[in-house]
C-alpha cells in the first residue's frame, strides 16, 4: 500500500475501533440504568459512581485503541513510503477488499479517509487509464468503434465480472466482455467506482467520464452498449437521465450513441434487504439497550441506502431522511433511442410463482429487476427484451453462460 493508504488505514481502524467501544458504552449505560431504576432511590448514590467509572474506563479504552491505531498507521506508512509498495486499489488480492469498504462506507472514506476511496476511472490490466488520446491508445491498442462498458454493482470492482470463470470456461480471464470482442467486435471497457456513494453522484461522473471517453478514443465512436451489474445498471440510467438536457443542446455526444442497456438483476424498484436492514434499524432504536446496534447498522453507506428505493437522482434523497420509510423517488423513463434488455434470475421457482417472486435471486426480486409498479410508472421494458432465467442467485450474471448466450443474440440483432 501507498503511504497515505497505511495513515488513513490506521486512523479508520482507530475511529471504527473508538465507536465500538463507545457502541458498548450506550448498551452498558441503558442495561446499568435499566437495573437501578429497579432498585429505586436507594441506589442513586451507587449509580452516580457507577456512571462515573464506566464512562471514565470506556473512554480511556477507545482513546487508547484509537491511538494504537494511529500509531500503527504512521509505522505502515513510513514502511511503505521507504519499500515503495503498489496502491491497495491495484494490487490483486487487496483491491476486492478495498471494493468491498469503499461499498461499506464510500461516503465516509471520500469525506475523511480519501486515500482509500475509489475514484471513477477506467481499468485495464489492473490500472487506471488515464482519459487521454495517448493513454487510450496503449491501453486499447484494437480499439473498435463499437464499445461495451460494464458497470459493476454493490462493493464489487471489475475483478466480478470474472466471477467462476474457469469453473465456466475454464479460463480464469474469460469474461462477458472478452467473448463480445471475440464474437462481436465490441472493445470492453471496465468501470471502477465508490459503490458507497450515492448513485446520483456516481451517475454524474459517469457522464463526465463518457463524455471524456468518447473525445479521446483512439477511433470515431459508433455505438456504446451499458451493461449493469446491480448498482451498476442504477449507476447507468442515472447517468443517461443527467445527461439528457445536455445531449439536446448537443453539449454530449455520447447518449446519442448508446444503443442498448443491459440490467443484470438491478434493483430498479429498489432491494428487499435493504429496506429489512431499515426496518431492523428502527426497530432497534426503540429501545436504549439496542440502540447503539442501530446507530451501528445507520453508518451504512450513502450508496446501501439508496437501494432502498432505487434512487437515481439527487431530487430523491436530498430532502428526504437517510432512513426514511417511504420512498420519495420520482419516475425516470428509459432513455429514447435505445434498447434496454433486462436478465433476472430466481434461485427457487420461477417469476410466476409466489416462492420464485419473494425471493428472487436471493438480493432481488423480479418485479424490481424489471420495474414494475403495477401502473403508469411502470419502466418499459418489452417482454422479448427481458430473460428470466431459474436455479441461479445474484452474483451467477456476472458470469454465466446462459447470460452470455443471450447477451450474444441481444446484441446480434442490433447489429443486423
Amino acid at each position: 500500500m501507498h503511504a497515505d493508504e497505511a495513515h488513513h488505514l490506521g486512523r479508520l481502524a482507530g475511529a471504527s475501533v473508538r465507536g465500538f467501544v463507545r457502541g458498548l458504552h450506550d448498551v452498558h449505560a441503558a442495561v446499568a440504568t435499566r437495573v437501578f431504576d429497579l432498585v429505586g432511590p436507594a441506589g442513586a448514590a451507587v449509580q452516580v459512581v457507577h456512571d462515573g467509572v464506566a464512562r471514565a474506563t470506556y473512554q480511556a479504552v477507545g482513546a487508547g485503541l484509537n491511538a494504537a491505531g494511529r500509531a500503527g498507521g504512521l509505522v505502515a506508512a513510513e514502511r511503505a513510503r521507504i519499500a515503495g509498495t503498489p496502491r491497495l486499489a491495484d494490487a490483486p488480492r487487496a483491491r476486492q477488499v478495498v471494493g468491498v469498504l469503499n461499498g461499506a462506507h464510500g461516503d465516509l472514506l471520500e469525506r475523511d479517509y480519501p486515500a482509500l476511496a475509489l475514484g471513477m476511472t477506467v481499468r485495464s490490466d489492473g490500472h487506471d487509464v488515464a482519459l487521454e488520446p495517448a493513454a487510450l491508445r496503449g491501453a486499447f491498442p484494437d480499439a473498435a468503434s463499437r464499445i461495451a462498458v460494464f458497470l459493476h454493482g454493490l462493493v464489487e470492482t471489475e475483478d466480478a465480472w470474472r466471477f467462476r470463470s474457469a469453473e465456466h470456461y475454464g479460463d480464469p480471464s474469460t469474461t462477458y466482455g472478452s467473448m463480445l470482442r471475440r464474437d462481436l467486435g465490441y472493445t470492453p471497457v471496465w468501470i471502477r467506482y465508490n459503490s458507497g456513494r450515492h448513485i446520483s453522484d456516481n451517475g454524474r461522473d459517469l457522464d463526465l467520464l463518457l463524455t471524456s471517453l468518447v473525445l479521446s478514443w483512439p477511433v470515431p465512436v459508433s455505438e456504446i452498449v451499458l451493461i449493469g451489474h446491480s448498482m451498476g445498471g442504477l449507476v447507468a440510467r442515472s447517468a443517461l437521465a443527467q445527461a439528457g438536457d445536455g445531449a439536446a443542446e448537443g453539449l454530449r455526444q455520447w447518449p446519442a450513441l448508446v444503443n442498448a442497456t443491459v440490467t443484470l438483476g438491478t434493483p430498479h424498484l429498489g432491494a428487499p434487504l435493504e429496506v429489512s436492514v431499515n426496518k431492523l434499524g428502527h426497530a432497534l432504536h426503540r429501545l436504549p439497550e439496542t440502540r447503539g446496534l442501530g446507530n451501528v447498522l445507520a453508518r451504512r453507506s450513502v450508496g446501501i441506502k439508496d437501494l432502498r428505493f432505487g434512487n437515481l437522482l439527487e431530487t430523491d434523497w436530498v430532502d428526504a431522511r437517510p432512513d426514511a420509510r417511504v420512498s420519495s423517488r420520482g419516475h425516470v423513463a428509459l432513455h429514447e433511442g435505445a434498447r434496454h434488455f433486462v436478465v433476472l434470475a430466481t434461485l427457487v421457482g420461477t417469476h410466476e410463482t409466489r416462492l420464485g417472486q419473494w425471493v428472487g435471486d436471493l438480493l432481488v426480486r423480479p418485479v424490481s429487476a424489471v420495474g414494475d409498479t403495477g401502473d403508469e410508472r411502470r419502466l418499459a421494458f418489452q417482454d422479448a427484451d427481458i430473460c428470466r432465467l431459474t436455479g441461479m442467485h445474484h452474483l451467477e450474471l456476472l458470469n454465466h453462460p446462459a447470460v452470455y448466450q443471450q447477451l450474444h443474440s441481444w446484441l446480434s440483432s442490433l447489429a443486423c
